[in-house]
């Protein structure tokens, strides 16, 4: 049984079945639910231009993710479930690092993400969030995968 379940989130249609999965799984475990933004703002800085103002693009990213999470707070509330939200920034950590950390420290029992479902070339050149959560999450993980 899970009463502690946290949701990686970025907004993406993938990431918002994997939420209404949660909800739904949280809801029948009458378990917590924690839905987790990551952002990471470390390319912003690497190409940095002259003139740039950074903090008004840091800021406006910043705001990006919380209406996302606003959006998805939304989306849990229909199903009955008020959820935690954190926007954790990533530092030039590896965002699948990041959700680890935010799952420890809350501290969930099972972590809900979407998959795109990425394969071949594609998933070695761009990597994968939820394979690294799968490969070094110390609670079970459950992913949706996209379409």
């Amino acid at each position: 049984m899970f009463r502690r379940i946290l949701v990686g989130y970025d907004g993406s249609d993938v990431a918002r079945q994997a939420l209404r999965d949660a909800t739904r799984f949280a809801k029948d475990q009458r378990a917590q639910l924690c839905i987790v933004s990551v952002v990471d703002l470390t390319p912003l800085y690497w190409q940095a231009l002259p003139g740039l103002n950074l903090s008004q693009i840091e800021q406006e990213v910043i705001q990006h993710a919380q209406k996302e999470l606003n959006d998805a707070v939304a989306l849990a509330e229909k199903e009955g479930i008020t959820p935690e939200t954190i926007i954790a920034r990533a530092g030039g950590r590896r965002v699948s690092d990041v959700l680890i950390e935010q799952a420890k420290n809350w501290p969930a029992d099972l972590i809900v993400m979407g998959t795109s479902g990425r394969g071949g070339i594609e998933r070695f050149l761009l990597g994968s969030v939820a394979e690294g959560v799968a490969r070094s999450s110390p609670v079970p993980v459950m992913l949706v995968r996209g379409q």
